[in-house]
């Protein structure tokens, strides 16, 4: 599991149950089951209109997913990759079929199952980029149901402001403030849980599956250019650089950073320097000057 989203979902929590029992009197007024059950049943009572029921019953694994370490896959792939293709320059095709087994990746795996049964690299291309498509599609949606819960919550917490808002006008002129009170609670509590679920749970949760699919965008795009790559019989060697270019970290294309052997003004860059400072007169000569 990644360690930064235990840390972030564990960091959040803990900030956010510590100012709550500074702010409050005790942790139990922060508690109230009847607003809490307006927003959570409102939200998934309105996403179970607005998606399948299928759908929605992958919210849990969906939610787990976040947690879960991708492992280093383009490394992987690259690898696998990079010897599918140098099985395919010894000629010998049953042995790539025999390696193909081995390999995780459909995907990688569709690709070059196509390419050594000498299907025609854009209808490669094509299909791969159909299934790249539909990934991407079917991903968003998932997290898209999570911004949907995100707008839902609030809402209903509005719901159970105005339900509790009510009850307190109905009761107000009995004069039993303990009664008032527990409406009040149920005011107050019911958009203070609807903003707290949609901004530390299903927001964050969106965020990071979109991230997650790019992620992936990226790996598939790396493999397609692989695989188009054998397609055309390129050198293992040269493969395996293409795929690297991938994978690098991002760094300025147009400035390396400064060395920290590099003399003050030695080099081309003290060079430039120099150039462009302005000529300054020495101090001895200045005095002699005056003398």
């Amino acid at each position: 599991m990644p360690p930064f989203a235990w840390l972030g979902a564990l960091l959040s929590l803990l900030v956010t149950a510590g100012l709550l029992m500074l702010s409050a009197d005790g942790p139990v007024s922060l508690i109230n089951m009847t607003g809490l059950s307006i927003v959570v049943l409102g939200t998934l009572g309105a996403v179970l209109v607005s998606y399948p029921w299928r759908e929605v019953l992958r919210i849990v694994r969906l939610a787990v997913r976040v947690f879960r370490h991708p492992g280093n896959r383009n490394e992987r792939d690259i690898q696998s990759l990079v010897y599918l293709a140098r099985l395919w320059f010894s000629g010998d095709p049953r042995k790539v079929e025999a390696a193909l087994k081995e390999v995780r990746n459909p995907f990688l795996r569709t690709g070059v199952e196509l390419i050594i049964d000498s299907t025609p690299e854009q209808e490669v291309l094509d299909l791969m980029r159909w299934r790249m498509v539909r990934m991407k599609a079917r991903e968003r949606g998932e997290a898209q149901m999570f911004r949907t819960m995100a707008l839902y919550a609030p809402a209903f917490g509005m719901v159970g402001t105005l339900v509790g808002l009510v009850n307190m006008l109905a009761v107000i002129d009995l004069g039993d403030l303990a009664l008032v009170g527990e409406h009040m609670a149920v005011a107050l509590l019911s958009t203070f849980y609807g903003i707290l679920l949609a901004n530390l749970v299903f927001k964050p949760i969106a965020v990071k599956l979109e991230r997650r699919t790019e992620e992936r965008l990226i790996t598939m795009n790396m493999i397609m250019e692989g695989v188009s790559l054998l397609s055309r019989r390129q050198a293992p060697a040269f493969i395996e650089a293409t795929l690297n270019s991938f994978v690098v970290q991002h760094q300025d294309e147009l400035q390396d950073p400064p060395a920290s052997s590099e003399a003050p003004g030695g080099g081309l860059l003290g060079a430039l320097k120099r150039r462009a400072a302005p000529a300054q007169a020495p101090a001895e000569d200045a005095e002699q000057h005056h003398g």
